[in-house]
């Protein structure tokens, strides 16, 4: 029976020695962490899972606060959020420098034109690519995201971001900038479809070296399989999982995805991912207010009669 995670794919329960991401960042906080080193890290134990909060709204107040917190990733959804480029770049600048280096910034970008690969990786973030089907796509993705000709690279190289002698200085000093930026900034790709897992292994095959991680994007599956929410038991789709599985664990990928709920939902659904999206500004929000808002209903009375009042009301009885 499929499993609901890539634990094959890692096959490591040795505990890692906590860290934070600043062992992973650049000489200037204007460039990406070491993105790609961090998720092979935690893939192969040697760190712990790259713990990750989910920013699905266009919020530049809520990630001053939660790049203080001390999580490893904050994800910003520029794919179904009102983001324009202009934020959405402050809001990958705000995550590494208000964190310090603590926090790497991560953006789901949308769609695969090859300008919005480009303005995602200037700000400094590594990216997230949704519905990846084939491996066209995934050389497209590739080739938007790389610098130079030698690895079919066609992304432009930015004059103004990175200032030289400030900003431009290397992880690597042996390597060009632009070389290093490549091996820097990750690159996680969404499979979104039974067609596009049933890809995966060609697209492994062709573009692995170059992709970082993996994410089920399990609600899209579902629904162009006509499945209901966001997980289930249906034998079709546990063949889906299982077939994701078991390609992983052939290419020795690195697995990303959620894992929400109660403490067991969240050890099942995040046993063997490497990066973990365990929080969100819309779960988070939704969990506390519904809560807050049983516990008002619950504990105050259906007339709650103010101090005053009552007073006012005992004198005019008299």
């Amino acid at each position: 029976m499929a499993t609901t995670n890539g634990t094959a794919a890692n096959g490591s329960a040795n505990a890692a020695t906590p860290t934070d991401m600043r062992a992973y960042r650049a000489p200037s906080l204007l460039q990406p962490h070491r993105a790609r080193d961090a998720l092979r890290d935690a893939h192969e134990g040697r760190i712990p899972p790259l713990q990750v909060y989910f920013l699905m709204l266009s919020a530049p107040s809520i990630i001053k606060v939660i790049a203080q917190l001390g999580y490893d990733v904050i994800l910003l959804d520029m794919e179904h959020s009102p983001m324009d480029i202009g934020e959405m770049t402050r809001m990958a600048h705000d995550i590494q420098l208000v964190s310090e280096g603590r926090t790497m910034s991560w953006i789901r970008i949308c769609g695969h034109d090859h300008a919005n690969i480009g303005y995602a990786l200037d700000t400094g973030a590594s990216i997230m690519v949704p519905q990846v089907e084939t491996v066209e796509d995934a050389k497209h993705i590739v080739s938007a995201a790389k610098f130079g000709k030698k690895i079919n690279g066609t992304r432009s190289a930015p004059p103004g971001r990175w200032l030289p002698g400030i900003s431009d200085i290397g992880v690597n000093s042996e390597l060009t900038l632009w070389e290093n930026l490549n091996n820097q900034a990750a690159i996680i790709i969404q499979v979104e479809s039974k067609q596009a897992v049933d890809n995966l292994d060609d697209i492994l095959t062709e573009c692995g070296e170059h992709i970082d991680a993996v994410w089920l994007g399990s609600l899209d599956c579902r629904v162009s399989m006509g499945l209901p929410g966001f997980w289930g038991e249906e034998p079709e789709f546990l063949e889906v999982v299982e077939t994701l599985n078991r390609t992983l664990r052939k290419h020795d990928m690195p697995f990303a995805g959620a894992a929400l709920g109660t403490p067991e939902q969240v050890k099942a659904m995040g046993e063997g991912k490497s990066f973990v999206a365990v929080q969100g500004d819309v779960f988070s929000l939704l969990s506390t207010a519904m809560e807050n808002l049983t516990t008002g209903r619950e504990l105050l009375p259906a007339v709650n009669i103010s101090a005053a009042n009552k007073k006012a009301r005992e004198q005019e009885q008299k």
